[in-house]
């Protein structure tokens, strides 16, 4: 039983090495693949791999990590070669670098092209003085703060705020979206000591900061107003009735009402008409232009504190116009034409003044007379 085992064993070697020989190309190619793949991976090892972050105008220079300065290297820039002018030694200088520089640089060592430093260049520019804003929309609940960069800095940023009232820190919850925006609940209502807001933006190539201090009421702005609708009165060509609603963000409108402040204009003007309101959601235009288009917007303040919100989305409207009557029948258009061109028709037994009729005074008479009985007689069939 040994015997034919081994003997079996050697049979299928055999079967195999013949199955290589026939089939020469396949072989190759793994060999070939797989000295691509080592030379691959040692080209784009992460060895010794940062990010650095240099200002707008700046000269960089990088170290081939610790190779030495009179080494043979070779440096690629997002995966292009870089001239050997660019270097000092083995050291890559760039001098006055501008955003388009950014992105990886990476050192090799001689022909071997065995990877001995790689960076990831940021080129920006430190933060400037942030712009902070911070308002109550659903007072008495609350306010929030927002706030952005007055320009960009081209590499990451991060923010921290703080609220403080009198001595107390409050915190600032912040929102999922948008990102640069945080809510604070009002611990205390109608309180005299002042807010202290103050917003700090970092990133690696500088810090800037700024500080907002106001009282609870100055930050109250509501919302616009909502579903804002204007539509015609019939039978009234300079009227327009305009209706709208209270904004939903504003959470107690009985216990803080509102007052509203109501513009209009027709389209071939460009100055406003203006209404406040201090009750109401809804108003009616009384002299407006009769056919003509009007754009209307609705602003909305508590009664007692804060300011005037932005104007609502504008919508647009016509006072009501009376229709044209049209004759409609073939009928009533043959009777009055007949009708009207009969009452001028001079009757066909009356004489006119004949050019020749007569000399003098008398003839003038006759036809004087002649024409003033036609005059009449025409007007009886008017």
């Amino acid at each position: 039983m040994k015997v034919v085992a081994v003997t079996q064993r050697r049979m299928n070697s055999s079967s195999l090495l013949q199955d290589k020989m026939a089939n020469p190309v396949p072989s190759a190619c793994c060999v070939v693949l797989a000295a691509v793949v080592v030379v691959y991976a040692q080209r784009h090892s992460q060895q010794d791999s940062h990010i650095q972050y240099e200002r707008v105008g700046a000269d960089v220079t990088m170290k081939c990590g610790s190779m030495d300065w009179d080494a043979a290297v070779t440096w690629t820039a997002n995966g292009t070669d870089i001239d050997d002018s660019h270097l000092n030694g083995s050291y890559l200088i760039l001098k006055n670098v501008d955003l388009t520089q950014s992105g990886q640089y990476s050192c090799y060592e001689g022909s071997s092209w065995h990877l001995k430093y790689q960076t990831y260049l940021r080129v920006g520019v430190p933060p400037k003085e942030p712009v902070l804003m911070c308002r109550s929309n659903n007072y008495p609940k609350g306010f929030y703060c927002s706030w952005h960069l007055p320009s960009p800095t081209y590499i990451p940023n991060s923010f921290n705020i703080s609220v403080i009232h009198g001595t107390r820190e409050m915190v600032c919850e912040k929102d999922i979206f948008p990102k640069n925006r945080c809510h604070i609940r009002y611990l205390q209502l109608f309180s005299t000591v002042k807010y202290k807001v103050t917003l700090t933006v970092t990133n690696a190539l500088g810090k800037n900061s700024t500080t907002l201090t106001f009282d609870e009421f100055a930050i109250v702005k509501p919302d616009p107003p909502e579903s804002v609708v204007a539509k015609p009165v019939p039978n009234n060509p300079r009227r327009l009735e305009v209706s709208w609603q209270n904004p939903s963000s504003w959470p107690d409108p009985e216990s803080f009402p509102l007052k509203f402040f109501l513009r209009y204009r027709p389209l071939i003007l460009d100055q406003w008409q203006h209404v406040e309101l201090s009750d109401g959601t809804s108003h009616t235009i009384t002299d407006a232009y009769a056919g003509k288009e009007y754009i209307i917007q609705v602003a909305a303040k508590d009664n007692d504190i804060g300011t005037w919100s932005d104007w609502s989305v504008a919508v647009h409207a016509t006072p009501w116009t009376e229709e044209p009557k049209h004759l409609t029948t073939e009928v009533q258009i043959t009777e009055t034409t007949s009708t009207s061109t009969s009452s001028f028709m001079p009757p066909p037994t009356t004489k006119i003044c004949d050019k020749g009729a007569g000399v003098g005074s008398g003839a003038v008479a006759v036809c004087w007379t002649a024409g003033l009985v036609l005059a009449a007689y025409g007007v009886l069939f008017i």
